[in-house]
C-alpha cells in the first residue's frame, strides 16, 4: 500500500477511535447513573414490598442491562479499532 494512502487511513482511525473513546466515556457516566438509580429501585423494592416499587425495579434493571450492553459494545468497538490502528501502524513501520 501506498505510503500516503496508509497515513491517511491512520488518521481517519485516529479520529473515529477517539469519537468511540468519547462515547465510551460518555456511556460509562450514564451507566453509573443507571446502575446507582437501579440500586435505589431495588431498596426501595425490598422495603415497600409493594407491587409498583417491583415494577419500578425490574423496569431500571431492564434499562441498566440494556444500558451495559450498549457499553459492552461500545468498548469492544474502541478496542477493534485499537487493533486496526496497530495493524495499520506496524504496516507503517515494515515499508521503512
Amino acid at each position: 500500500m501506498q505510503r500516503f494512502l496508509l497515513e491517511r487511513r491512520i488518521r481517519d482511525l485516529h479520529l473515529r477511535l477517539v469519537r468511540a473513546r468519547q462515547e465510551l466515556a460518555v456511556l460509562e457516566e450514564q451507566l453509573a447513573v443507571v446502575n446507582e438509580d437501579c440500586e435505589e429501585a431495588r431498596v426501595r423494592a425490598l422495603v415497600s414490598e409493594t407491587p409498583l416499587a417491583g415494577h419500578e425495579y425490574a423496569e431500571t434493571r431492564r434499562h441498566a442491562d440494556a444500558m451495559k450492553r450498549a457499553w459492552e459494545a461500545q468498548r469492544s468497538a474502541v478496542g477493534e479499532l485499537e487493533n486496526r490502528r496497530d495493524e495499520l501502524l506496524s504496516r507503517v513501520g515494515s515499508d521503512r
